[in-house]
């Protein structure tokens, strides 16, 4: 029986691997959209962004049938949990991620200054959603702390495109439209960060049965 339920385990940990990268992949093209104005690449997010959904309807499945026909103890039980939570938040970064290619459809945003700062904020989100699916699977509260904390690296981008579109729009460098578009955008890519901390805050919950800072379970 025991092993059954391992084999679900492995096969949960290998469908939040193939989802985690499906969101991977949406930030990545999304943002790549919006270096280049390659907008063949902003439409692709879309269907990234189904495929996404259908990995959580899998996983929910899957997490189904093991608190229904196993008997999870409680250390499995917190996986299980962890798990569908993590997939809720996975979802909404797709969503996301699709959010900022359909701005860049819509907007036919260039690069400049502050799209880099942008980038660099997408790639610093997909290494928190890489590391922190990687902390579930490997059950790391090391690496679920240092996304945790990698947040600020993420906020403090947001800050600096803040602070140029504010520059730039004293200097009439840039309209106010396209400078809505693209705090929208950062926006969007600091929520993606905060998407990351939530896995890593259930990933923390699955190995130690607490959850920012609530008695353990």
């Amino acid at each position: 029986m025991r092993s059954r339920f391992d084999e679900q385990l492995a096969l949960l940990n290998k469908e939040l691997i193939t989802m985690g990268a499906l969101c991977e992949n949406a930030i990545a093209l999304s943002v790549k959209a919006l270096l280049t104005g390659d907008m063949t690449l902003a439409k692709k997010v879309r269907q990234i962004e189904t495929e996404i959904d259908d990995s959580e309807k899998t996983i929910e499945s899957i997490c189904m049938k093991l608190l229904l026909h196993q008997q999870p103890v409680a250390r499995d039980l917190r996986q299980i949990s962890a798990a569908l939570k993590l997939i809720t938040d996975m979802e909404r970064i797709g969503d996301q991620a699709a959010d900022i290619a359909e701005i860049v459809q819509l907007a036919n945003i260039r690069a400049d200054e502050e799209t880099v700062y942008i980038g660099d904020m997408a790639r610093a989100t997909i290494k928190m959603v890489t590391d922190s699916v990687d902390a579930y699977v490997n059950r790391d509260p090391e690496m679920a702390q240092k996304v945790i904390d990698y947040d600020d690296v993420v906020d403090d981008l947001f800050n600096k495109v803040k602070q140029s579109l504010i520059t730039s729009i004293e200097e009439k460098q840039i309209n106010g439209e396209y400078a809505i578009d693209l705090l929208m955008i950062a926006k969007y890519f600091e929520r993606i960060g905060d998407h990351a901390v939530n896995i890593a805050e259930w990933v923390l919950f699955s190995i130690t049965g607490v959850h920012k800072g609530e008695a353990a379970l």
